[in-house]
């Protein structure tokens, strides 16, 4: 296999893997029952007239799978945080106790348990649609390479290994939704 085929294998590999992390990265903000850091990712708190993310004006731990605790590392911002939390409409009600926001999280309802396995299969379809949209891109550029001289049999292999790559993908896909799903379902 040539260069050209090779180049268009790894970018198309490399783009599988970057649409595998960030689904993993949205999985984990889909919560399941159980207090995570990673549930507060993407609250803006209004720092002294600049939008910046929660993670870098507070510290945020979980000391046990019911709470998270939310420490400013400047005191005066804390009602600033709390906003907004209430704002990114997470369904949490933080606690201000002077020093720290504390977190209850509530357990999950059936039905809302539901609705998060519902979430969590959309975001495995969108990231199938990436990956199947990156296998067009490779496929297209094999095409391109045909026509510029590639034999016609390279071209076929080239396309069955961005195939292959593909179809490994989305098993990678339906094994990561499967065990969030059960680990939504899990009372």
């Amino acid at each position: 296999m040539d260069e050209e085929a090779k180049f268009c294998l790894e970018e198309s590999e490399e783009s599988m893997k970057n649409a595998i992390v960030y689904l993993e990265r949205e999985f984990q903000k889909i919560r399941a029952g159980k207090a995570s850091p990673q549930m507060l990712e993407g609250v803006k708190v209004d720092y002294y007239g600049v939008l910046t993310p929660i993670e870098q004006t507070a510290n945020i731990n979980t000391p046990d799978p019911r709470q998270i605790i939310v420490q400013p590392w400047d005191k005066s911002i804390i009602s600033s945080i709390e906003k907004a939390i209430l704002a990114a409409n997470l369904g949490f009600n933080p606690k201000n106790e002077g020093e720290i926001l504390r977190i209850v999280v509530p357990a999950l309802t059936e039905e809302r348990r539901k609705d998060m396995a519902k979430k969590a299969k959309a975001e495995a379809e969108d990231t199938k649609i990436s990956i199947r949209n990156t296998r067009r891109t490779a496929n297209d550029m094999a095409k391109d390479f045909e026509k510029e001289g590639m034999p016609e049999d390279d071209v076929k292999k080239l396309q069955d290994k961005i195939q292959e790559l593909t179809d490994d993908y989305i098993k990678k896909i339906d094994s990561l939704l499967e065990a969030k799903e059960t680990d939504i379902m899990t009372v």
